[in-house]
């Protein structure tokens, strides 16, 4: 499980890596408007570095339920200037959030070696070729409905199955895109299109997507499932987030013993020291 990028490689078949979260935007549901400017931004991205991070994934357009579509230009008025800074400055992995093919490409040429595609490729048509184009890894990630449009209420007759049967369809597109196999890795997506139970089944059941035989990647961090959990009537922010990164640590620990080949995370440390704990008892 070797995903190669124009600076070098991940081996993702010798450890769980760390992949850092560094939303550009005013609105995202942890924390929205903290790295919204450059200085802020790369001191974040620094930070990151400095605790461990293997993958560091910029995005420019929140996802989060009742969030604001973005233009692309603005997208891209956001993302490129860090993107650009900061590939100067590290030669850790960059990868960008974005489900535009207009930004993908724009953001590799401004350094970005990954593209972390929530829509599955779906969103945008062009997704395929763009990575195609500049043999690019990309992410492809379950959803059901779309980016700002999830179902209220979602069904699924057999979840697991139903997810499976979604990304080897689009393993299979990916690949008459142009996109080499070794270069996807896939994301069954907690918490896009899913109510809590098909989140915490998804944990439960995570070894499954092996059958897939592509690194497997999981964002469980500071979902709202958490807190549903923990503390369903808790309305105090401070209390949530504490809640939130406990009840996140507690999923990455399943999902590493479950085989997940990267984990994507806000609170880098935590999960760096979470994930080495597990190994040198686990081994």
């Amino acid at each position: 499980m070797i995903i190669r990028y124009d600076r070098g490689y991940l081996d993702l078949s010798k450890r769980t890596h760390v992949m850092g979260i560094l939303n550009i935007t005013p609105d995202s549901f942890y924390d929205g408007g903290k790295y919204y400017n450059i200085e802020n931004a790369l001191k974040r991205a620094r930070k990151m570095i400095a605790d461990g991070v293997d993958i560091i994934d910029i995005g420019g357009e929140s996802t989060r339920p009742n969030s604001n579509y973005v233009s692309a230009d603005e997208e891209l008025r956001r993302v490129i200037p860090i993107i650009k800074e900061l590939s100067k400055e590290t030669r850790i992995p960059i990868s960008v959030d974005t489900y535009k093919a207009e930004v993908a490409d724009k953001a590799i040429k401004a350094g970005a070696q990954i593209i972390n595609d929530i829509s599955g490729l779906q969103a945008d048509k062009e997704m395929g070729r763009v990575a195609a184009v500049n043999n690019t890894p990309i992410i492809i990630m379950h959803i059901k409905g779309s980016p700002h449009d999830f179902p209220e209420n979602p069904v699924y007759d057999q979840l697991i199955t139903e997810i499976t049967l979604f990304l080897e369809k689009k393993i299979e597109y990916s690949v008459k895109s142009g996109i080499a196999r070794d270069k996807i890795i896939i994301d069954p997506g907690i918490g896009f299109g899913k109510r809590v139970e098909h989140n915490t089944e998804i944990l439960k059941h995570f070894n499954k997507f092996k059958c897939l035989n592509l690194p497997v990647m999981i964002g469980t961090s500071h979902k709202s499932f958490i807190n549903k959990v923990l503390m369903p009537l808790e309305d105090n922010d401070v209390t949530i987030n504490n809640t939130r990164l406990i009840g996140t640590l507690v999923t990455l620990v399943i999902a590493v013993s479950k085989g997940a080949n990267i984990v994507r995370v806000h609170n880098v440390k935590e999960a760096v020291q979470v994930i080495k704990m597990y190994k040198a008892i686990e081994g």
